[in-house]
């Protein structure tokens, strides 16, 4: 509910002194605000037993037509969702100016202390440059996190300030190492801005130009205490930058944290603690009599060893069968441990809850927990899932299908001739070897005989005739081509030449390599410092040779493009090559004169006959739109007969299909491209063929309808389908976003040798409120069996074989 701001006009100040626990956030007893800001985020709440409330205020600026719908999520330790609010746009015509304050409540009340959270965000202005918000709570220790959404550049996260004539303070962590402190849009008559100590104890003084800047370097010299300081504003209009508070350098220890608050007495040691206990929760479904264990993290986030007791915590008279492997962990500087949460399925109940608290033994006492729920039966993962699966804030798969398999969810899935299941992992190659998972995490490097970790350059897993493995790795600031002829027992690293981007054929359908998988280069010649999205690369093709010996020759490149627009496969993994027989076909996008305003990034197919020794002159395929971005990654398949398929990549545009007239040729010509569907807004490519020759494409899908939010346009991880001689099918949602205004998926669609689509995806939010807060991926597997009508959650028994 939207509380009208009259009720506030008439309560005494002293009344409310009384019961609230005032910050410089909060409302005075007037219709105005004691400090507006701009930007998202959200706040950290260390909250004692009691009734928690927080007061959300928004004010829209109109300076555009947007809607701007502030959405305000109040969330537990265990991210549970408390209470969620939204306050709509005020309606007011663009340039009409600051609309009236809106302001609502939300309320939970705390059973169990630890770490709550507030999350902010706002439909069609994920920057909050377009509304100001405000707030107040009766929680004494608190933080704010302002975090908007991403930007394509470096993360920064300036402090706006919009309430000019009142003063106040910020209040942050200075980081130990020298750092700098940016003001700009001070307000006239302001001379000086002090800087001081947790103590009161001024630091220095920052001088205020003509021009409203002011900017002080701190040394190191100047004595932290790992206590927080204080800046103090005479007048609260300003935008704030401070080194490891708005914004960082890669892999210190406070990265993306942008922690600070208005009041210092409401500071806490949310840094050193953060991610303390993850996950935040488990939800698990098993049968009665059944014994299980679940894993959780304790992780020391600050700088100096850390002694953290664990304990299991339950609601009264709820105890049932549960055990921690530990009751203490005792963690280095940014070190991480695992601890195991042992269950027993009582007989009579059907659902059992159970929190586990992380306590510092320090002077601080800082204490959080998590949760486990158990409940009885078969989860909701193990059947088929209403599509699409709209992913709610802070609940995605597991709590809502308690989805928790047993293989690995860091990368796609690819399967070898046998059938057999293979994924790669940032330090090796998970494998099934007698019913269970395997990871091989060395290979023995071919020239000289070192052994060497593996560590995967992509995630794409390729096979040959042989069943032979193979995937790219680096060593070094070498890229190395890994092959295993005992099926992942053991590798052999081969060195390719050159740098930059490589990809690797992987298998998509009706795709067989005669011998080691076919490779691309993509080395950056040049970028456009006036379009970031274009790149110039030469692209070279690589054909690897197996010697009788086992050994692999990887030869010399073989030049295909000079203006490659490069790759794009974070999310789609498209295909860059398909193999049959002698022929390995090859496509790309290329770069083109701004001033040429072609219609799109041209897409171009090319043929290389292993027994001629010749590379065929480029087919164009078509354009896709935007020109000049390299998201818009050309994929190719081939199908049962040998005809190859190219969807030519967008950026939030309609997909471009063609096919090629003969087989296993891209000289023979092309259909006319067509669209794939009307007016539909795609980025990110994956195609694979079935055993049918229908072709399967899932793509991120932007929608602007008001089904799931009121404003604003929501992504959504779509699926499509052709059969053979038909039109593509209509676009089918299969995940909807939580959140509305930008997000990707990270997807990648692979197919195994019976023809069965797995889909592997991880979502990914704007919002660095969001993700910020969360530890590892959200990782899930769809598959469907039956050509993309059902799909599931793929149970672990799926990917297992004896």
């Amino acid at each position: 509910m939207i509380h009208n701001t009259k009720h506030f006009i008439f309560i005494p100040v002293l009344i409310l002194e009384l019961l609230f626990s005032f910050c410089c956030s909060a409302f005075s007893d007037s219709n105005s605000l004691s400090m507006l800001y701009g930007g998202c985020g959200g706040i950290y709440f260390y909250a004692p037993q009691g009734e928690l409330w927080v007061e959300v205020a928004k004010q829209d600026l109109n300076k555009r037509s947007n809607k701007t719908y502030l959405r305000a999520i109040l969330f537990g330790p265990d991210r549970t969702v408390l209470d969620e609010v939204t306050i709509p746009d005020d309606g007011l015509s663009e340039g009409s100016g600051q609309g009236p304050v809106k302001r609502t409540m939300l309320r939970t009340n705390v059973e169990r202390p630890g770490i709550y959270g507030l999350n902010i965000t706002v439909s069609e202005d994920r920057y909050g440059e377009h509304m100001s918000w405000a707030f107040r709570t009766n929680c004494k220790h608190y933080l704010v996190e302002t975090s908007r959404g991403h930007r394509d550049a470096r993360h920064e996260e300036p402090l706006v300030l919009r309430d000019e004539g009142r003063e106040g303070d910020v209040c942050f962590l200075p980081e130990p190492t020298p750092f700098s402190i940016e003001i700009s849009d001070i307000p006239g008559g302001i001379t000086s801005i002090s800087l001081y100590d947790t103590t009161g104890k001024i630091i220095t003084s920052l001088s205020i130009s003509t021009e409203g800047m002011a900017k002080q370097e701190i040394s190191s010299g100047v004595p932290r205490n790992n206590t927080p300081w204080r800046l103090h504003l005479p007048n609260c209009r300003a935008t704030i930058n401070i080194d490891g508070v708005t914004r960082w350098t890669y892999g210190e220890p406070w990265e993306n944290l942008s922690l600070w608050t208005p009041d210092l007495s409401s500071w806490f040691n949310f840094h050193d603690n953060r991610w303390l206990l993850t996950p935040y929760n488990r939800t698990i479904y098993d049968t009665a009599g059944k014994q299980g264990a679940v894993q959780y993290t304790v992780h020391n986030n600050g700088t100096k060893p850390k002694r953290v007791s664990l304990a299991i915590e339950f609601d009264s008279g709820q105890e049932w069968p549960v055990t921690l492997s530990t009751g203490e962990v005792l963690l280095k500087a940014d070190e991480a441990k695992p601890v195991s949460l042992e269950y027993s399925v009582p007989a009579n109940g059907d659902e059992w809850t159970c929190h586990i608290r992380a306590t510092v033994q320090d002077e601080s006492r800082f204490s959080t927990w998590s949760s486990l729920t158990l409940r009885k039966g078969e989860a909701p993962a193990a059947k088929p899932v209403g599509i699409p699966i709209k992913l709610e804030p802070y609940r995605h798969e597991n709590e809502q299908f308690g989805y928790l398999p047993d293989y690995p969810l860091d990368n796609q899935v690819y399967f070898d001739y046998d059938n057999q299941p293979y994924i790669l992992v940032n330090d090796g190659l998970f494998i099934t070897r007698g019913g269970a998972w395997q990871k091989t995490t060395d290979a023995r490097r071919g020239d000289n005989g070192e052994t060497i970790p593996i560590r995967p350059a992509e995630t794409k897993v390729a096979f040959d005739r042989d069943n032979d493995i193979y995937f790219l790795g680096r060593a070094g600031g070498t890229t190395m081509l890994l092959h295993s002829r005992d099926h992942g027992a053991t590798f052999t690293a081969w060195a390719i030449p050159g740098s930059g981007s490589f990809d690797i054929e992987q298998f998509s359908g009706h795709n067989h390599p005669a011998g080691p998988p076919p490779l691309a280069r993509f080395h950056e010649t040049a970028r456009d410092p006036n379009m970031i999205w274009r790149r110039i690369n030469d692209l070279d093709l690589f054909l690897p040779v197996k010697k009788p010996d086992g050994s692999i020759e990887i030869g010399d490149p073989i030049p295909v493009s000079k203006q490659s627009i490069g790759l794009s496969v974070h999310s789609g993994i498209p295909s860059s090559m398909v193999s049959r027989g002698d022929k390995v076909h090859i496509t790309w996008g290329e770069a083109t004169d701004p001033a040429d305003n072609a219609p799109g990034v041209p897409a171009f197919v090319a043929t290389y006959d292993r027994t001629t020794g010749t590379l065929s002159k480029p087919s164009l395929a078509g354009y896709g739109p935007p020109a000049n971005d390299i998201h818009n990654t050309p994929c190719i398949t081939m199908d049962s007969k040998g005809y190859l398929h190219v969807l030519v990549g967008t950026h939030g545009r309609t997909f471009k299909y063609t096919r090629s007239l003969e087989p296993n040729s891209a000289s023979g010509g092309w259909t006319q491209p067509v669209d794939v569907g009307p007016g539909l807004n795609q980025t990110y490519v994956g195609m694979v063929c079935d055993s049918d020759n229908t072709l399967h494409l899932v793509f991120r899908l932007w929608l602007n309808d008001t089904r799931y939010f009121p404003a604003g346009h929501y992504a959504n991880l779509a699926y499509m389908s052709k059969k053979s001689g038909e039109a593509w099918s209509e676009a089918r949602p299969l995940v909807v976003a939580p959140f509305s205004e930008y997000s990707i998926f990270y997807h990648r669609l692979t197919i195994d040798r019976n023809s069965t689509l797995f889909l592997s995806y991880d979502y990914w939010s704007t919002f660095w409120f969001y993700r910020t807060d969360h530890r590892g991926n959200r990782r899930s597997l769809l598959m469907s069996s039956d050509g993309g009508n059902i799909w599931q959650l793929a149970p672990s028994k799926e990917l297992i074989t004896e």
